[in-house]
Protein backbone atom coordinates (compact mmCIF):
# COMPACT_ATOMS: atom_id res chain seq x y z
CA UNK A 1 0.00 0.00 0.00
CA UNK A 2 1.32 3.19 -1.10
CA UNK A 3 0.65 5.91 1.52
CA UNK A 4 0.86 9.44 1.18
CA UNK A 5 1.31 12.10 3.65
CA UNK A 6 -0.72 15.30 3.80
CA UNK A 7 -0.53 17.91 6.96
CA UNK A 8 -0.12 14.96 8.90
CA UNK A 9 -3.65 12.79 7.89
CA UNK A 10 -2.73 9.55 6.13
CA UNK A 11 -4.63 9.21 2.52
CA UNK A 12 -4.50 5.20 1.54
CA UNK A 13 -5.84 3.47 -1.67
CA UNK A 14 -9.22 2.87 -2.33
CA UNK A 15 -10.15 6.46 -2.07
CA UNK A 16 -10.65 5.94 2.04
CA UNK A 17 -9.93 9.20 2.69
CA UNK A 18 -9.00 8.09 6.22
CA UNK A 19 -7.65 11.11 7.05
CA UNK A 20 -10.33 13.34 5.73
CA UNK A 21 -12.00 11.16 8.12
CA UNK A 22 -9.46 11.45 11.39
CA UNK A 23 -9.88 15.52 10.79
CA UNK A 24 -13.63 15.52 10.83
CA UNK A 25 -13.44 13.29 14.04
CA UNK A 26 -10.79 15.66 15.90
CA UNK A 27 -13.14 18.43 15.06
CA UNK A 28 -16.37 16.99 16.31
CA UNK A 29 -14.35 15.66 19.35
CA UNK A 30 -12.62 19.18 19.87
CA UNK A 31 -13.53 21.39 22.36
CA UNK A 32 -14.80 25.29 22.43
CA UNK A 33 -10.77 26.94 22.52
CA UNK A 34 -9.61 24.43 20.51
CA UNK A 35 -11.56 25.53 17.44
CA UNK A 36 -11.01 28.77 18.36
CA UNK A 37 -7.18 28.25 18.58
CA UNK A 38 -7.06 26.35 14.97
CA UNK A 39 -8.92 28.76 13.46
CA UNK A 40 -7.09 32.03 15.11
CA UNK A 41 -3.86 29.93 14.38
CA UNK A 42 -5.74 30.58 10.35
CA UNK A 43 -5.06 34.22 10.77
CA UNK A 44 -1.41 34.89 9.88
CA UNK A 45 -1.82 38.83 10.02
CA UNK A 46 -2.84 37.87 14.13
CA UNK A 47 0.11 35.45 14.63
CA UNK A 48 2.08 38.24 13.96
CA UNK A 49 0.51 41.13 15.68
CA UNK A 50 0.45 38.40 18.42
CA UNK A 51 4.49 37.65 18.05
CA UNK A 52 4.92 41.64 18.02
CA UNK A 53 3.12 42.49 21.30
CA UNK A 54 4.75 39.86 22.62
CA UNK A 55 8.19 41.44 21.93
CA UNK A 56 6.72 44.83 23.33
CA UNK A 57 6.04 43.57 26.33
CA UNK A 58 9.44 41.82 26.56
CA UNK A 59 10.86 45.14 26.23
CA UNK A 60 9.10 46.84 28.70
CA UNK A 61 9.30 43.71 31.14
CA UNK A 62 13.24 43.77 30.26
CA UNK A 63 13.58 47.49 29.65
CA UNK A 64 16.87 48.12 31.91
CA UNK A 65 18.38 45.48 30.61
CA UNK A 66 18.15 46.59 27.32
CA UNK A 67 18.98 50.81 28.15
CA UNK A 68 22.91 51.45 27.96
CA UNK A 69 21.77 54.66 29.66
CA UNK A 70 20.33 55.69 32.48
CA UNK A 71 16.91 57.05 30.92
CA UNK A 72 16.20 60.01 33.48
CA UNK A 73 20.28 61.38 33.74
CA UNK A 74 20.94 64.13 31.70
CA UNK A 75 24.22 64.96 29.95
CA UNK A 76 23.33 68.59 28.45
CA UNK A 77 27.06 68.48 26.46
CA UNK A 78 25.62 65.73 24.89
CA UNK A 79 22.15 67.84 23.64
CA UNK A 80 20.47 66.76 20.34
CA UNK A 81 23.06 64.35 19.25
CA UNK A 82 21.64 62.97 15.73
CA UNK A 83 21.31 58.94 15.77
CA UNK A 84 24.74 57.45 15.69
CA UNK A 85 25.81 54.31 13.64
CA UNK A 86 27.14 51.26 15.25
CA UNK A 87 30.05 49.61 13.32
CA UNK A 88 30.36 45.82 13.51
CA UNK A 89 33.30 45.05 11.35
CA UNK A 90 36.78 46.80 11.95
CA UNK A 91 39.60 45.18 9.88
CA UNK A 92 37.65 42.72 8.85
CA UNK A 93 36.58 40.83 11.32
CA UNK A 94 33.16 41.28 14.04
CA UNK A 95 34.76 44.12 16.77
CA UNK A 96 31.63 46.35 17.14
CA UNK A 97 32.68 50.14 18.01
CA UNK A 98 31.18 53.66 17.64
CA UNK A 99 33.00 56.75 16.26
CA UNK A 100 34.00 59.65 18.69
CA UNK A 101 31.65 62.51 19.01
CA UNK A 102 32.89 66.55 18.62
CA UNK A 103 30.89 68.95 18.96
CA UNK A 104 31.89 72.91 18.13
CA UNK A 105 29.58 75.87 18.82
CA UNK A 106 28.76 77.13 15.31
CA UNK A 107 29.75 80.85 15.63
CA UNK A 108 27.09 82.38 13.47
CA UNK A 109 23.67 80.29 14.41
CA UNK A 110 25.25 79.80 17.88
CA UNK A 111 23.54 75.83 17.96
CA UNK A 112 25.92 73.32 18.65
CA UNK A 113 27.63 71.01 15.82
CA UNK A 114 28.12 67.67 16.02
CA UNK A 115 30.87 65.64 14.07
CA UNK A 116 31.84 62.20 14.24
CA UNK A 117 36.14 61.65 14.78
CA UNK A 118 36.57 58.51 12.53
CA UNK A 119 39.71 58.05 14.29
CA UNK A 120 38.84 57.48 17.65
CA UNK A 121 36.86 54.01 17.87
CA UNK A 122 35.23 53.04 21.15
CA UNK A 123 34.49 49.77 21.44
CA UNK A 124 30.98 48.55 22.03
CA UNK A 125 30.20 45.09 24.66
CA UNK A 126 27.68 43.28 25.07
CA UNK A 127 25.88 42.02 28.63
CA UNK A 128 28.36 43.88 30.14
CA UNK A 129 28.08 46.64 33.25
CA UNK A 130 26.69 49.91 33.30
CA UNK A 131 24.62 51.90 35.29
CA UNK A 132 22.88 50.00 38.44
CA UNK A 133 19.46 49.15 38.41
CA UNK A 134 16.83 47.13 39.93
CA UNK A 135 14.64 44.14 38.39
CA UNK A 136 10.70 45.01 39.32
CA UNK A 137 12.12 46.17 42.52
CA UNK A 138 12.88 43.09 43.69
CA UNK A 139 16.51 42.36 42.22
CA UNK A 140 19.80 44.33 42.12
CA UNK A 141 22.13 44.19 38.92
CA UNK A 142 24.59 46.75 36.39
CA UNK A 143 24.48 44.20 33.86
CA UNK A 144 23.02 45.61 30.06
CA UNK A 145 23.04 43.71 26.77
CA UNK A 146 24.87 46.41 25.32
CA UNK A 147 27.42 49.37 26.63
CA UNK A 148 30.64 50.77 25.72
CA UNK A 149 33.66 49.91 27.24
CA UNK A 150 33.88 52.20 30.56
CA UNK A 151 30.63 52.66 30.80
CA UNK A 152 30.41 51.83 34.32
CA UNK A 153 32.47 54.55 35.35
CA UNK A 154 30.51 56.97 33.37
CA UNK A 155 32.11 57.72 30.33
CA UNK A 156 28.25 56.89 28.21
CA UNK A 157 27.58 60.44 28.97
CA UNK A 158 30.08 61.48 25.94
CA UNK A 159 30.30 58.03 24.13
CA UNK A 160 27.16 56.07 24.63
CA UNK A 161 25.48 54.70 21.09
CA UNK A 162 22.98 56.81 20.42
CA UNK A 163 21.29 54.64 17.89
CA UNK A 164 18.17 56.92 17.70
CA UNK A 165 20.18 60.33 18.92
CA UNK A 166 19.17 62.55 22.22
CA UNK A 167 17.30 65.18 23.66
CA UNK A 168 17.33 68.40 24.57
CA UNK A 169 18.59 67.70 27.59
CA UNK A 170 21.23 64.79 26.22
CA UNK A 171 19.53 61.94 27.16
CA UNK A 172 19.32 58.90 25.39
CA UNK A 173 16.14 58.50 22.95
CA UNK A 174 16.36 54.94 22.34
CA UNK A 175 16.86 53.86 26.24
CA UNK A 176 13.78 56.24 27.25
CA UNK A 177 11.80 54.58 24.55
CA UNK A 178 12.23 51.14 25.74
CA UNK A 179 11.46 52.43 29.63
CA UNK A 180 8.60 54.24 28.23
CA UNK A 181 7.51 51.30 26.83
CA UNK A 182 6.90 49.72 29.90
CA UNK A 183 4.27 52.42 31.10
CA UNK A 184 2.28 52.72 28.04
CA UNK A 185 1.84 49.72 27.62
CA UNK A 186 1.21 48.46 31.37
CA UNK A 187 -1.80 51.28 31.68
CA UNK A 188 -3.17 49.82 28.33
CA UNK A 189 -3.47 46.53 30.13
CA UNK A 190 -4.72 48.00 33.67
CA UNK A 191 -7.13 50.27 32.05
CA UNK A 192 -8.79 47.87 30.05
CA UNK A 193 -8.61 45.44 33.56
CA UNK A 194 -10.65 48.20 35.16
CA UNK A 195 -13.15 48.68 31.80
CA UNK A 196 -13.20 44.73 31.65
CA UNK A 197 -14.81 45.06 34.86
CA UNK A 198 -17.24 47.76 35.05
CA UNK A 199 -18.61 47.16 32.01
CA UNK A 200 -19.28 43.21 32.94
CA UNK A 201 -20.83 44.14 36.23
CA UNK A 202 -23.10 46.73 35.28
CA UNK A 203 -23.75 45.75 31.55
CA UNK A 204 -24.40 42.11 33.26
CA UNK A 205 -26.66 43.80 35.73
CA UNK A 206 -28.91 46.13 33.28
CA UNK A 207 -29.17 43.09 30.89
CA UNK A 208 -30.17 40.54 33.51
CA UNK A 209 -32.01 42.18 35.72
CA UNK A 210 -33.84 45.13 33.23
CA UNK A 211 -36.55 47.60 34.92
CA UNK A 212 -35.32 50.76 36.02
CA UNK A 213 -31.72 49.87 36.83
CA UNK A 214 -31.45 48.98 33.00
CA UNK A 215 -32.94 52.20 32.30
CA UNK A 216 -30.62 54.12 34.73
CA UNK A 217 -27.12 52.20 33.55
CA UNK A 218 -28.19 53.04 29.82
CA UNK A 219 -28.87 56.54 30.48
CA UNK A 220 -25.57 56.75 32.41
CA UNK A 221 -23.84 55.32 29.16
CA UNK A 222 -25.77 57.52 26.68
CA UNK A 223 -24.58 60.68 28.79
CA UNK A 224 -20.84 59.35 28.63
CA UNK A 225 -20.87 58.37 24.89
CA UNK A 226 -22.60 61.48 23.87
CA UNK A 227 -20.08 63.88 25.56
CA UNK A 228 -16.86 64.66 23.21
CA UNK A 229 -13.81 62.79 23.97
CA UNK A 230 -11.44 65.45 24.10
CA UNK A 231 -13.24 68.00 26.37
CA UNK A 232 -14.31 65.08 28.59
CA UNK A 233 -10.70 63.84 28.83
CA UNK A 234 -9.44 67.08 29.80
CA UNK A 235 -12.09 67.74 32.54
CA UNK A 236 -11.40 65.45 34.26
CA UNK A 237 -7.36 64.65 33.62
CA UNK A 238 -8.13 68.94 35.29
CA UNK A 239 -9.16 67.29 38.02
CA UNK A 240 -6.09 65.59 39.33
CA UNK A 241 -4.06 67.22 41.72
CA UNK A 242 -0.56 68.25 40.15
CA UNK A 243 0.95 67.77 43.70
CA UNK A 244 0.31 63.96 43.22
CA UNK A 245 3.33 61.47 42.81
CA UNK A 246 4.16 60.32 39.36
CA UNK A 247 2.34 56.92 40.89
CA UNK A 248 -0.74 58.58 42.14
CA UNK A 249 -0.79 60.24 38.59
CA UNK A 250 -0.50 57.23 36.99
CA UNK A 251 -3.54 55.55 38.53
CA UNK A 252 -5.72 58.39 38.28
CA UNK A 253 -5.09 58.56 34.48
CA UNK A 254 -5.40 54.59 34.10
CA UNK A 255 -8.98 55.21 36.05
CA UNK A 256 -10.14 58.33 34.25
CA UNK A 257 -9.66 56.28 30.95
CA UNK A 258 -11.50 53.63 32.41
CA UNK A 259 -14.07 55.74 33.35
CA UNK A 260 -14.75 56.63 29.74
CA UNK A 261 -13.97 53.79 27.73
CA UNK A 262 -16.44 50.99 29.94
CA UNK A 263 -19.34 51.95 28.31
CA UNK A 264 -19.02 50.23 24.83
CA UNK A 265 -17.91 46.85 26.46
CA UNK A 266 -20.78 47.41 29.02
CA UNK A 267 -23.32 47.66 26.03
CA UNK A 268 -22.09 44.41 24.29
CA UNK A 269 -22.67 42.30 27.81
CA UNK A 270 -26.11 44.01 28.06
CA UNK A 271 -27.04 42.74 24.69
CA UNK A 272 -25.69 39.31 25.14
CA UNK A 273 -27.19 39.08 28.36
CA UNK A 274 -30.60 39.98 27.07
CA UNK A 275 -30.65 37.78 24.34
CA UNK A 276 -29.28 34.75 26.96
CA UNK A 277 -31.32 35.11 29.27
CA UNK A 278 -34.37 33.59 28.56
CA UNK A 279 -32.17 30.59 26.77
CA UNK A 280 -32.93 27.18 27.64
CA UNK A 281 -29.99 26.45 30.13
CA UNK A 282 -30.60 29.49 31.89
CA UNK A 283 -34.33 28.68 32.41
CA UNK A 284 -32.77 24.96 33.80
CA UNK A 285 -30.73 26.44 36.36
CA UNK A 286 -32.75 29.12 37.78
CA UNK A 287 -35.64 25.94 38.24
CA UNK A 288 -32.39 23.96 39.85
CA UNK A 289 -32.57 26.22 42.23
CA UNK A 290 -29.15 28.19 41.09
CA UNK A 291 -29.02 31.97 42.20
CA UNK A 292 -28.42 34.87 40.27
CA UNK A 293 -25.10 35.64 41.16
CA UNK A 294 -24.00 31.45 40.18
CA UNK A 295 -26.21 32.25 36.76
CA UNK A 296 -24.52 34.95 35.67
CA UNK A 297 -20.61 33.67 37.05
CA UNK A 298 -21.34 29.92 35.33
CA UNK A 299 -23.65 30.09 32.87
CA UNK A 300 -23.50 33.19 30.96
CA UNK A 301 -20.42 34.90 31.27
CA UNK A 302 -18.38 31.52 30.22
CA UNK A 303 -20.82 31.39 27.34
CA UNK A 304 -19.52 34.50 25.46
CA UNK A 305 -15.91 34.64 27.19
CA UNK A 306 -14.30 34.45 23.76
CA UNK A 307 -16.48 37.81 22.74
CA UNK A 308 -15.80 39.79 25.74
CA UNK A 309 -11.94 38.81 24.94
CA UNK A 310 -11.53 40.14 21.55
CA UNK A 311 -13.89 43.05 22.35
CA UNK A 312 -11.60 43.96 25.69
CA UNK A 313 -8.00 43.43 22.69
CA UNK A 314 -9.80 45.76 20.63
CA UNK A 315 -10.37 48.44 23.17
CA UNK A 316 -6.23 48.67 24.56
CA UNK A 317 -5.35 50.48 21.34
CA UNK A 318 -7.25 52.83 22.80
CA UNK A 319 -5.99 53.23 26.10
CA UNK A 320 -2.72 53.61 24.79
CA UNK A 321 -3.69 56.29 22.24
CA UNK A 322 -5.54 57.86 24.86
CA UNK A 323 -2.46 58.04 27.28
CA UNK A 324 -0.60 59.34 24.34
CA UNK A 325 -2.84 62.00 23.47
CA UNK A 326 -3.12 63.39 27.27
CA UNK A 327 0.03 63.61 27.95
CA UNK A 328 1.22 65.22 24.75
CA UNK A 329 -1.16 67.92 25.90
CA UNK A 330 0.52 67.60 29.24
CA UNK A 331 -2.66 66.71 30.44
CA UNK A 332 -1.57 63.18 31.74
CA UNK A 333 1.83 62.15 32.94
CA UNK A 334 4.51 64.28 32.85
CA UNK A 335 8.78 64.46 33.38
CA UNK A 336 10.03 62.66 35.44
CA UNK A 337 7.81 60.05 34.04
CA UNK A 338 8.58 58.30 31.11
CA UNK A 339 5.72 57.07 28.76
CA UNK A 340 5.67 57.48 24.92
CA UNK A 341 3.00 60.31 24.91
CA UNK A 342 5.52 62.35 27.46
CA UNK A 343 8.51 61.22 24.66
CA UNK A 344 6.23 63.09 22.04
CA UNK A 345 5.64 66.21 23.94
CA UNK A 346 9.07 67.84 22.63
CA UNK A 347 7.54 67.85 19.70
CA UNK A 348 4.80 70.06 19.93
CA UNK A 349 7.24 72.74 18.81
CA UNK A 350 7.15 72.33 14.60
CA UNK A 351 10.44 74.11 14.77
CA UNK A 352 12.01 71.89 16.95
CA UNK A 353 10.70 68.62 14.78
CA UNK A 354 11.99 70.40 11.36
CA UNK A 355 16.10 70.54 12.97
CA UNK A 356 15.36 67.54 15.29
CA UNK A 357 13.11 65.16 13.43
CA UNK A 358 14.26 62.07 15.43
CA UNK A 359 12.11 63.59 18.31
CA UNK A 360 9.40 61.91 16.36
CA UNK A 361 10.68 58.27 16.52
CA UNK A 362 8.74 57.51 19.41
CA UNK A 363 5.43 57.70 17.14
CA UNK A 364 6.54 54.61 15.31
CA UNK A 365 6.33 52.27 18.41
CA UNK A 366 2.84 53.76 19.06
CA UNK A 367 1.48 53.23 15.13
CA UNK A 368 3.42 49.42 15.47
CA UNK A 369 1.86 48.85 18.82
CA UNK A 370 -1.98 50.05 17.83
CA UNK A 371 -2.14 48.35 14.05
CA UNK A 372 -0.70 44.83 15.93
CA UNK A 373 -3.46 45.09 18.96
CA UNK A 374 -5.97 46.17 15.73
CA UNK A 375 -5.08 42.49 13.72
CA UNK A 376 -4.75 40.58 17.00
CA UNK A 377 -8.24 41.92 18.25
CA UNK A 378 -9.90 41.09 14.76
CA UNK A 379 -8.03 37.31 14.96
CA UNK A 380 -9.25 37.30 17.94
CA UNK A 381 -12.85 38.53 17.20
CA UNK A 382 -12.89 35.58 13.91
CA UNK A 383 -11.76 32.99 16.27
CA UNK A 384 -14.61 33.57 18.74
CA UNK A 385 -17.13 32.22 16.03
CA UNK A 386 -14.95 29.33 15.08
CA UNK A 387 -17.88 27.53 13.08
CA UNK A 388 -18.27 31.24 10.84
CA UNK A 389 -16.94 31.18 7.42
Amino acid sequence: MVVEEYEGQSLGEGGGFRGAREEDEKVFVATQWQLMWWRFRRHKLAMTSAFILSVFYVIGLFCEFLSHTDPVTSYVDVAYIGPQKIHFIDDGSFSPYVEGIIGERDPKTFKKVYTTNPEEKIPVSFFCKGYPWTFLGLVNSDRHLICIDGGAEGQYSRAAPFVLGTDVLGRDLYSRIMAGTRLSLSIGLLGVTISFVLGITLGGISGYYGGWADNVIQRIIEITRSIPTIPLWVALAASVPRDWSIVQIYFGITVILSLVAWTELGRVVRGRFLSMREEDFITAARIAGASDTRVILRHMVPSFTSHVIAAATLAIPFMIISETALSFLGLGLHAPAISWGVLLQATQNVQSVAVYPWLMTPAIPVIIAVLAFNFLGDGLRDAADPYGG
